[in-house]
């Protein structure tokens, strides 16, 4: 049995988001914190941007799809994990290579949980 649902939306500038609804163990709300980082970090959009959409179907703002990523350019979720997760600092990761930033995140995710 699935506890979770997974949605998936491909962007026309090639990220892909994605939000997983599940229910808390003891049947409350979430919190306005994780409320605002599933927005902001899994949906990509503000509240109101949020509510326009759900009540007025007002889709929000995702772009044209025309713009095309440099040729060496790093997938977005691999940028975003170095950064938030690795803690690599932003300019470091935009020197690395594809090779260096999976050596980076294999690395984090290589050592013991805190």
């Amino acid at each position: 049995m699935r506890h979770h649902i997974t949605y998936e939306l491909e962007l026309p500038d090639g990220r892909v988001l994605r939000t997983r609804i599940s229910r808390p163990a003891n049947r409350e709300t979430y919190g306005p914190k994780l409320w605002s980082a599933i927005l902001e970090h899994q949906l990509c959009v503000t509240e109101t941007e949020f509510w326009s959409c759900v009540n007025d179907k007002q889709l929000p703002d995702r772009g044209t799809g025309d713009v095309s990523a440099p040729a060496h350019a790093l997938p977005a979720q691999l940028v975003f994990q170095l950064i938030h997760d690795a803690k690599v600092p932003e300019d470091q990761v935009a020197m690395m290579t594809l090779e260096q930033a999976m050596k980076a995140m294999a690395e984090y995710w290589s050592q013991p949980l805190q």
